[in-house]
């Protein structure tokens, strides 16, 4: 119950940690793209206001025959400079008409009367002297958003110095940008909702393992404890039964000590495979390849277990075809075919068959273990090289097994690039196939 607590828990903060990341990336990639769409559709206005800004300017500091355009644009401007006319009528004949010139005088009062649209809202045109030669925007009446620059135009013999405000309405501009406000905010919404549904996703097929393996990991501690509990409190029964008569003859109590050394045994294989399933866990389990006949390596490791099976009325044929050498690690191809044919023998009765098959298919090489014993239920063939799984707990605890083996033979026969698998031998039994890489 504590551990499905604890992958629960990870799971919420897992979950939780992928929302605020996706939902950060939605954030700021929509305010990045929202401002950068922004400064686009402002460029063009801003670049009217620079531009007139700079033609004021430059009117007013060039003399008549260095201002730069054509012959009759000179003349024009001769004509209005000799006029004396206010600088605000010159400005008006260089610049867009869509932008509003507003004169100032020193003290930020308006000097000039023609404002167009704007002539009735003079007191709510916003000045600040400080604020030169940058881009701000105003809103007039809290209606009219406008874009606008301020800059000093300094004087001459005929003239004090002003101030120069510059105004363009953006009102197609500030809709424009206000509309793909709101597409960017619903698109971010959308991705915000989105991260939760995928930060789910994600966070139960990534915590997935990491269940199955605490999973795991508390059963194998479990069947562990299990299998070492058994042995261990008979080992200390049997020991301080010993002690309570400690001048009784070792024949009287052959049984207990037989009994004990057992026992003994049995912890030693379980520590012996134990260590083996850690080395492959920590890839440790290093293998000395070597080239083999497999047909009459498997004709020695099979030889002496042809005459067990002799003893019990069972038979063991062989079916080696493959005929060829094969780069495997001898040893533990050895422990491979022992723990199958020790299976293979529990698990058969007497008139039952056991048959070895060697042959060559799709490049590899493959080995069949095949009985006619009472075979493995449909459950069983998902989980045979789980560790510690045994079908029949009852009987593979009389039969010595802990559930391990299979587990090792897996580990084994990965080692090797190969693969196992376990399926059903019709009308009854069980075939082991092993596919082996030929180098």
């Amino acid at each position: 119950m504590e551990e499905k607590e604890q992958v629960r828990l990870k799971f919420f903060k897992h979950i939780i940690y992928n929302i605020c990341v996706f939902m950060i990336i939605f954030i700021v990639f929509g305010l990045f793209v929202f401002f950068m769409v922004q400064d686009t559709i402002y460029e063009n206005v801003d670049n009217e206001l620079y531009e007139s800004e700079r033609k004021i300017l430059e009117l007013e500091n060039l003399s008549v025959n260095t201002i730069l355009g054509t012959k009759e644009f000179r003349n024009q401007i001769e004509d209005i400079l000799q006029s004396n006319l206010n600088v605000y009528y010159i400005t008006k004949r260089i610049v867009n008409p869509n932008v509003v010139v507003v004169v100032r005088d020193l003290d930020g009062e308006i000097i000039n009367d023609d404002l167009g649209r704007l002539s009735e809202y003079t007191s709510e045109i916003n000045f600040d002297k400080e604020n030169l030669d940058k881009i701000y925007e105003l809103t007039i009446e809290n209606e009219f958003p406008y874009r606008g620059i301020n800059f000093l135009l300094e004087g001459n013999d005929s003239q004090e110095d002003r101030y120069i405000q510059l105004l363009i309405n953006v009102d197609g501009e500030k809709d424009l940008v206000n509309a793909y406000f709101r597409i960017i905010s619903l698109a971010v919404l959308l991705g915000c909702i989105l991260s939760i549904l995928a930060s789910y996703i994600l966070s139960k097929k990534t915590l997935k393992p990491l269940t199955d393996n605490l999973i795991k990991q508390t059963e194998f501690v479990q069947n562990v404890s299990h299998e070492l509990r058994t042995p261990l409190t008979i080992i200390q029964a049997k020991q301080e039964l010993l002690l309570q008569e400690p001048n009784a003859k070792i024949i009287d109590k052959s049984e207990d000590i037989v009994l004990t050394l057992n026992e003994t045994k049995r912890l030693s294989k379980l520590v012996k495979e134990l260590l083996i399933l850690s080395r492959a866990d920590s890839n440790k389990l290093n293998l000395q390849k070597e080239s083999v006949n497999i047909d009459d390596y498997l004709k020695e490791i099979i030889l002496p277990y042809k005459e067990i099976a002799q003893m019990q009325e069972k038979e063991i044929v062989l079916d080696l075809n493959y005929k060829v050498d094969i780069n495997i690690d001898a040893s533990k191809i050895y422990q491979l075919m022992i723990i199958l044919l020790d299976n293979a023998i529990k698990y058969t009765e007497a008139k039952d068959k056991i048959e070895i098959k060697t042959y060559l298919k799709d490049n590899r090489c493959n080995i069949e273990v095949k009985d006619t014993g009472i075979g493995i239920s449909d459950e069983g063939l998902k989980r045979i090289f789980e560790r510690f799984y045994r079908e029949d707990r009852a009987r593979n605890r009389e039969t010595g097994g802990i559930g391990l083996g299979l587990s090792i033979a897996n580990v084994i026969v990965t080692a090797h690039n190969g693969t196992i698998k376990a399926s059903h031998n019709e009308p009854k039994g069980t075939i082991f196939t092993i596919k082996l890489p030929t180098n």
